[in-house]
């Protein structure tokens, strides 16, 4: 089953990284997608712009409302997933601690079975 991972941390510390942190964090990932793509177990992979660059549509009963920015003030923001074949939740799991002990400080990962999975078309 496929499941998503996303990803949540506090954009303002992670934004802080120096180059060297940020390049020795992305290395330390690097091992963990590598080993999952190496299995054939790894899909899309997405590391997110912070929440300054972000674009809100709003859905009401009248017009879609479009406004600058997250829509919801919270102390961790959605940094980016990961799509992963795993065989039970435990796995998902298990793979979502191997991506926290790559990552420094806190944060939090939530994992969501997929239902439906549409791929984009190749490129060309």
């Amino acid at each position: 089953m496929l499941y998503a991972i996303l990803c949540y941390n506090n954009e303002d510390v992670v934004c802080a990284w120096s180059k060297e942190q940020d390049d020795e964090v992305m290395a330390r990932l690097q091992v963990v997608t590598g080993k999952l793509r190496d299995q054939g177990r790894l899909g899309p992979v997405a590391r997110l712009m912070p929440t300054t660059a972000a674009t809100t549509l709003r859905k009401t009963n009248d017009e879609p409302l479009v406004i600058d920015g997250p829509f919801a003030e919270t102390k961790e923001q959605f940094l980016g997933f990961y799509v992963v074949d795993c065989a039970s939740l435990d796995d998902a799991v298990d793979v979502a601690r191997e991506l926290a002990d790559a990552n420094p400080g806190g944060g939090s990962y939530e994992l969501r079975p997929i239902g439906a999975f549409f791929p984009g078309k190749e490129a060309a």
